[in-house]
Parts: structure tokens; sequence; C-alpha cells
């Protein structure tokens, strides 16, 4: 099993890299926004502290990039995780997340966020899973509630928010 540690600001070429073989190499999943303009060296320089790395004598295995929200003192919220397509489905984005909450709860955090391409159907099962329930909407796509435009024109998104015990 890939040790888990901090991120750290070095590691952001290594994450892109991660982000083209994983994603670039066939295995985006579908509806799925090209990754790497959402990961820019930015996230890791202001939010490495918050974001984790599991990794093995290979190397990386899996991501999640995540902030406290600086307006908001109750907030958290999961930016872009990332899995090695031949691990998927064995527990490591569970266990991003699980490190992910536990930290988040001891900084006084309440409530985690997290939005997803409205046509990612694996993320949304992932999420609602997890126990986060999805923000309602003005807008709905299959009997989702969507944001429409959230990330930009055309780039709508499910949003979720899970409570998490402090």
């Amino acid at each position: 099993m890939p040790m888990l540690r901090r991120a750290r600001v070095a590691d952001h070429a290594a994450l892109v890299e991660c982000v083209h073989r994983w994603w670039d190499g066939g295995s985006t999943p579908a509806g799925s926004r090209h990754p790497v303009p959402a990961l820019p060296r930015l996230f890791l320089q202001s939010f490495s502290g918050t974001s984790l790395v599991a990794e093995d004598g290979t190397g990386i295995k899996a991501f999640l990039v995540g902030l406290h929200s600086a307006d908001n003192d109750e907030h958290a919220y999961i930016h872009y995780v990332g899995v090695e397509p031949a691990l998927r489905g064995r527990g490591l984005a569970r266990g991003l997340y699980a490190a992910f909450f536990d930290r988040a709860a001891e900084a006084g955090r309440r409530e985690v966020r997290a939005a997803t391409s409205h046509r990612n159907a694996g993320s949304i099962a992932f999420h609602q899973a997890l126990g986060f329930t999805l923000d309602s909407s003005e807008a709905e796509w299959d009997g989702l509630p969507v944001h429409r435009d959230y990330d930009g024109p055309g780039q709508h998104r499910v949003c979720f928010r899970k409570a998490i015990p402090v």
C-alpha cells in the first residue's frame, strides 16, 4: 500500500506528468475536463499543506489537492484528485478523502465541498457513496442539479458538500 504524505511544491511536475499519463493515456473518465489547466503550480505553492500524495518506491500512485477556505473558516474544498488507473477501485481515493477530512476537522473545518463535471457519472457516484450531498441549483441535467457555467462558459458542474465532525 502506498505511503501517504503531505504534498510539496516540488511535486508539481510529477503530478502534471501523472495527469498526462492517467488521463491523456486513454483513461479519461467520460465527461471530465482536460485536467492539466485545473492543476497550476499555484495550488501547490499555496495549498501543499492541505494537499496529499500517496506514493511507493516506484512513484506517485494517487494525489489530492485540497484547501481550507480563506473566506469561510468552516469550509474546506477538494479541488483535484487523481489515482493511477490500474489502482482505481482499491480504496486509494477513499483513503485520501478520509485523511483530508481528518485534517480539515483538526483545523476546525465543519464542511468539505467539491465539484465535478455534470457528465462524470463515476465521480458523482463516488462522492455520493462517501456521503456527499448535492447542492441544489437552478438547472438540471439527467435529474442532477447542475450549476451552469460554474467554471466558465459551458463548464457546468455538480457541486457537493459533506459535513464532517469536529
